[in-house]
């Protein structure tokens, strides 16, 4: 995993603490969370405060994150909205946090300026031992406050001028004139400059979660359903469909019916031609790297005819995918590739959908061997298949990732994914004003 880190595809674009002020506000809110403080003088934290360094020196990397449920975080500055999420075991945490921060970023930029925010998100489950417990987590509370307690003294505050403006007395009432100065020397003047936090609560019924060998939850779809990665749950679950990973036909279907994908070259076109031949070359690059065979930069015919001298077959999906590309350029009878067909997956990305990121999480398990987008949508499966690689095999991955996203990511994403963005913060379903409650 070393070459990874070196190459910046692991542990990229942390926010680094290496002022004397920033651990020390770090180290506040570590031990009121968890009651350690870190020795360490320089580390880099995700978007949740978690640090690898700091997991390293604890010998426990779930230290903001004990049972996987009510992740913990620490926020030291709204620069770590861009950091990604380490260790997650719920596929909506880091946009919750990067909403919440989004949401919150005059109040919290205020804050952070002397203080660290230290909180958690808060689904009402404390542990799951069950399947169907994952189900009642259907919305999560972002949990906030300054380690000495800013926001709490701003809400006792606001209660206290409440009093004095109702009491017929309250002008004369010293007792509570002085604690009004008292509480208002640590929040400051709150008619001014209220200290408070908004959009604290936040939708969770479509997800990926690793418990239970790994499962994807849709809710708010026109049929819900479970795909299991590892062995379905059994049990009465609220929901019509339970299936596995492995029955592709089925998935396929599933996906189909709510609409939550769409081929990626609809017609005969080169531009979307483009992105199924780079599909074609990783599938066929990658199959030789396992064989011992390096590839190096080649594509397209150079690449082919490799194979060919080495005698090395193509993999199942290529045809298909070969298929599909001699339409799109050449135009005649479009193909039909079948939902059980090993193409299939790779013809495919999500639909434009609120859920977008998840449906493109799960494509890139469906479609293991294109390793770009496995990398791109699902680092954590990528990382565990990337343990399991030859040299080889690691190399060309490395190299792959490095030509062909890290130069221009946002572009790389346009090109397979689609152009259009979903802004989550502006849909409904996701973001609950805590007003509202």
């Amino acid at each position: 995993m070393q070459r990874l880190i070196e190459s910046g595809l692991m542990f990229g674009n942390l926010f680094h603490v290496n002022s004397p002020a920033l651990v020390d506000r770090y180290n506040r809110a570590l031990e009121h969370l968890i009651g350690r403080t870190t020795g360490l003088t320089d580390f880099h934290v995700d978007i949740s405060g978690y640090s690898p360094e700091i997991g390293d020196e604890f010998d426990d990397h779930c230290y903001l994150n004990h049972g996987g449920v009510n992740r913990q975080f620490i926020l030291l500055s709204n620069e770590q909205r861009r950091c990604p999420l380490l260790n997650s075991h719920f596929s909506s945490n880091r946009q919750i946090l990067r909403r919440f921060i989004d949401a919150n970023e005059r109040q919290l930029f205020a804050l952070t300026t002397k203080d660290a925010v230290a909180g958690e998100l808060d689904n009402s489950v404390f542990s799951i031992e069950r399947v169907e417990e994952l189900f009642a987590i259907r919305q999560i509370t972002v949990e906030a406050d300054t380690t000495c307690g800013t926001l709490m003294q701003a809400e006792r505050l606001a209660d206290l001028i409440d009093r004095f403006h109702s009491e017929e007395d309250g002008w004369c009432n010293d007792e509570l004139i002085a604690e009004m100065i008292e509480v208002a020397q640590h929040t400051g003047d709150i008619t001014r400059n209220p200290v408070e936090l908004e959009h604290s609560v936040f939708e969770q019924q479509n997800f990926w979660t690793s418990l239970f060998g790994g499962l994807y939850i849709f809710q708010d779809v026109e049929e819900p359903g479970v795909i299991a990665c590892g062995e379905c749950p059994k049990g009465k679950l609220p929901v019509t469909r339970v299936m596995s990973i492995e029955d592709a036909r089925d998935v396929a279907r599933f996906l189909y019916d709510n609409d939550l994908i769409e081929p990626i070259v609809k017609s005969p076109g080169r531009r979307d031609a483009r992105v199924l031949r780079k599909k074609q070359d990783i599938l066929l690059a990658s199959t030789l790297a396992s064989q011992g065979i390096d590839p190096g930069h080649l594509s397209g015919k150079a690449l082919r005819r490799l194979a060919l001298q080495h005698g090395v077959a193509p993999p199942p999906a290529y045809d298909g995918l070969a298929s599909v590309i001699r339409w799109a350029e050449q135009g005649g009878t479009k193909p039909r590739i079948h939902r059980n067909s090993p193409a299939y997956f790779y013809t495919v990305r999500a639909s434009d959908s609120p859920i977008r990121d998840l449906v493109n999480m799960l494509l890139a398990e469906l479609a293991p061997h294109d390793i770009l987008q496995l990398y791109i949508c699902h680092k954590a499966e990528f990382y565990r298949r990337y343990r399991e690689w030859s040299r080889l095999e690691r190399d060309y991955a490395i190299d792959c990732i490095t030509r062909e996203y890290m130069p221009d990511k946002t572009a790389a994403r346009s090109e397979l994914f689609g152009s259009s963005d979903v802004d989550l913060q502006e849909d409904r379903r996701w973001v609950i004003d805590s007003s509202e409650e």
